[in-house]
């Protein structure tokens, strides 16, 4: 049996790929202070 190989892609239009990141919304990574490491 094969085994499956990921797909890559290479991005050719950077601005345009920078845009849709921006559009698709924010990523906040929030860190208690209280919180036991």
């Amino acid at each position: 049996m094969s085994r499956w190989i990921p797909t890559t892609y290479k991005t050719r239009n950077w601005s345009d790929y920078n845009l849709a990141l921006k559009q698709r919304g924010s990523l906040s990574i929030w860190f208690d202070a209280e919180m036991a490491w």
